[in-house]
């Protein structure tokens, strides 16, 4: 039974049952062709002409100069070439120099991630909804509610957002959910006493130690038994070592198995369910638009086309999970914790979906994925690739020349020279002492949302698609600038009347660069004969109003000649034009807006 078990360690999720060495397939056929072939229901031939030009399409994302930016990027099945979503012609023109298609958009990366950071701060503990993501095609945050669950709080947020410009709100009569299902025979894996989850892919510590990886909502409870065979037999390890190897929310929904029983080995075979298996090569992203197949102990093996990337899912009960990928992929109970694959590199672990099949799902009828590069880098493992020797276990070298190249008060501009790799190096990791601060694929990297006037210590990681990291080097000390002066306070002295039951706007152009300081601060010199008439609250350049006085009050005294006020603001971003709007809310008073400045 042990070596039944073993193979359900395999790398993925429902592994199928491997005796040991694998015999040679009678044709050189690739089984990640053949997988997605099957999958999909298309011919081999042109399963791997989608391979090639999905593959290319990501060699291309690698390779985009820092100046393309994109608002948004998916692999286009209908050219086979990746597209970029810019917001400027250059932009465009760099981006078409390097190999892909452009199309020009009104909103750029950063307006798209403000506009998803204001929504979600609008979904209060109290407001049920399904999913808050980026489209990236139609350029939009896509909030989408379940009108099953609808309460006067989720209609509230729903009132709220859909007023946005930007923003798209689609309900439906459904939702993801995080899928347990019954026990039931193949190759799944038991939490003790708890139904079936499926085995992800197969890991290895620095030391050696071997594990797995699978849905953090399997592994919740701490120092778990683990078996390969319902019943509570055939213990092949611990699930959540010391409760800290476990998470599901914000986070994400990973955990990891220590694999510590004797007689169990680990494998990079993924069972297909009739099809040859497939080798797990290395490790790797999905962008929207690329083909990607699962197998699950629920609905076997199958295959769809990614939607959308970086999702918030509310799963009910209190469970909110960040940094999720939607697909059509079908998948049912007992699949979670699977393994999903982008032809032989592993993309993700299953975390959820709808309760039953349908032929063309909408967004809350579709399957859900958990990024497994963050589970591998977030736990120090490497992924383990081949056919059972380990695979590429050669980190890549340290990178040299760290260096800051910029620096605002919530701001630094990073880079460093290129590393090295015996297969090649996929990736960069940012790290603020302990904290893992920013990823990318190119030798630089800005990390915003830092404290002004505050020294941090930076290193970097290189890394390789096995998911092999490099030592971090020597750390680079670095301050931010200060949050005050230097650039970062802005005034209007331009006098402006208050009259009675009138609005007195006054508008400021800010040139700061990077997030706004939290908190705002606010200076307003007037001359009024009553100020409890007075309202006083500030725009931001997103469109976000900020009270800083309310009128009322019995008592009529004069307005104090300069009031300072702050604010803690939404994810705003500094630059752009800030109002500060003074409203007199009775009549019989008089006065002036002298000058108002204010410190972002």
């Amino acid at each position: 039974m042990r070596s039944i078990a073993v193979a359900a360690l395999v790398a993925l999720v429902t592994v199928s049952v491997h005796s040991g060495v694998a015999s040679a397939a009678p044709e050189a056929v690739d089984p990640a062709v053949s997988a997605l072939a099957e999958g999909l229901g298309i011919s081999q031939d042109a399963a791997r002409e989608r391979l090639r030009q999905q593959d290319r399409a990501h060699e291309v994302l690698a390779a985009l100069p820092p100046a393309v930016d994109p608002a948004g990027t998916w692999f286009d099945e209908g050219s086979g070439s990746l597209t970029v979503a810019v917001t400027d012609q250059t932009a465009a023109a760099a981006a078409r120099a390097h190999g892909a298609r452009a199309v020009l958009v009104p909103r750029s990366a950063g307006a798209l991630a403000e506009l998803r950071n204001r929504v979600r701060a609008l979904a209060t503990p109290d407001v049920a909804f399904n999913t808050i993501g980026i489209d990236q095609r139609a350029n939009e945050v896509l909030v989408t509610v379940n009108r099953t669950r609808m309460t006067a709080a989720t209609r509230q947020f729903v009132a709220a957002v859909s007023s946005i410009s930007g923003v798209r709100v689609e309900q439906s009569d459904t939702g993801p959910r995080q899928q347990a299902g019954e026990v039931r025979p193949g190759d799944p894996w038991w939490p003790q006493g708890e139904g079936a989850c499926s085995v992800g892919f197969a890991a290895t510590d620095a030391s050696g130690g071997k594990h797995f990886l699978t849905a953090g909502h399997c592994t919740n409870n701490a120092n778990q038994p683990a078996y390969g065979q319902s019943g509570n037999q055939n213990r092949l390890g611990t699930s959540n070592v010391g409760g800290s190897r476990s998470v599901n929310g914000r986070e994400g929904d990973m955990g990891v198995v220590a694999v510590t029983e004797p007689g169990w080995t680990l494998s990079a075979s993924v069972n297909t369910w009739g099809s040859a298996a497939v080798t797990v090569t290395g490790a790797a992203e999905a962008i929207v638009g690329d083909s990607v197949c699962h197998s699950g102990n629920g609905s076997k093996w199958r295959c769809g086309t990614v939607t959308y990337v970086n999702e918030t899912v509310d799963y009910g009960g209190g469970t909110v999970v960040d940094g999720l990928t939607f697909t059509t992929a079908c998948s049912l109970g007992g699949d979670s914790g699977g393994a999903w694959l982008r032809g032989n590199k592993a993309v993700g672990l299953h975390s959820g979906g709808p309760a039953q099949c349908v032929p063309n799902p909408a967004k809350d009828e579709q399957s859900v994925f958990q990024p497994v590069s963050e589970a591998l880098r977030k736990w120090n493992l490497t992924l383990f690739t081949g056919g059972g020797g380990g695979g590429d276990t050669q980190p890549p070298s340290t990178p040299a020349g760290l260096r800051s190249t910029a620096q605002t008060a919530t701001s630094l501009s990073l880079a460093w020279n290129a590393a090295t790799d015996n297969v090649g190096v996929t990736g960069y990791d940012v790290y603020l002492g302990a904290t893992l601060a920013a990823s990318t694929a190119t030798t630089s990297a800005t990390v915003s949302g830092l404290t002004p006037d505050t020294a941090y210590s930076v290193t970097v990681r290189a890394r390789d698609a096995a998911g092999n990291t490099s030592p971090p080097g020597a750390a680079l000390a670095v301050r931010t600038k200060p949050g005050s002066g230097g650039g970062r306070t802005f005034g209007n002295d331009t006098d402006q009347p208050i009259a009675d039951q009138r609005t007195a706007a006054s508008r400021i152009s800010s040139t700061a660069t990077g997030a706004a300081a939290n908190p705002v601060r606010v200076s307003v010199t007037a001359r009024h004969t009553c100020q409890e008439d007075l309202r006083l609250r500030v725009v931001s350049p997103a469109g976000w109003w900020y009270q800083l006085k309310n009128s009322g009050g019995s008592a009529c005294t004069p307005f104090p000649g300069t009031a300072t006020h702050s604010f803690s603001p939404f994810a705003e971003q500094a630059s752009g034009t800030w109002t500060l709007e003074v409203t007199d809310t009775r009549t019989g008073n008089t006065g002036v807006l002298d000058s108002w400045s204010i410190t972002v």
